[in-house]
């Protein structure tokens, strides 16, 4: 398996953030829903990554970076073939390594309460993530989980 920073423009890509949008609208409600799309994904302050075997998409993740202290994980997602694989843990530690070769101080996220988000949360939580409040431009919302990591 081979994680790569990724350009956003490669069909199979592009394919798996249309279904973590998809996803992320099932679920919540449009004011409540905060993945980025493409246009998002390719700001600056933005890096994206892609985990492959040989030439099939496993995942995806991205982390925003909020200042130099402080970093934010964006648009994880397993292609649903690789479910329950590892694919998720694999992709967090390597964000996780990043955000500490960074400097960051912490790492924090948002996700949903919906059951469908649970086992993100689980995995967040197995990974040394813990509950708090809104961070950056985030205001409480009963759609929304805040979690954070001390690096």
């Amino acid at each position: 398996m081979e994680i790569r920073v990724d350009d956003l423009t490669g069909k199979q890509v592009q394919a798996l953030i249309a279904v973590h949008l998809q996803g992320m609208s099932a679920d919540s409600p449009p004011e409540s829903v905060h993945a980025l799309n493409l246009d998002g994904l390719r700001s600056p302050d933005v890096t994206f990554w892609s985990l492959w075997e040989d030439d099939e998409l496993l995942g995806i993740g991205a982390m925003k970076e909020l200042d130099n202290e402080h970093g934010e994980i964006k648009s994880m997602r397993t292609s649903a073939v690789h479910l329950r694989k590892g694919v998720a843990k694999r992709i967090l530690v390597h964000i996780l390594d990043v955000a500490k070769e960074r400097g960051y101080k912490r790492l924090s996220l948002e996700t949903g309460t919906p059951e469908s988000f649970w086992p993100a949360r689980k995995l967040y939580e197995n990974l040394g993530f813990a509950y708090t409040g809104p961070f950056a431009d985030y205001t409480e919302d009963p759609y929304s989980v805040f979690m954070t990591k001390e690096l």
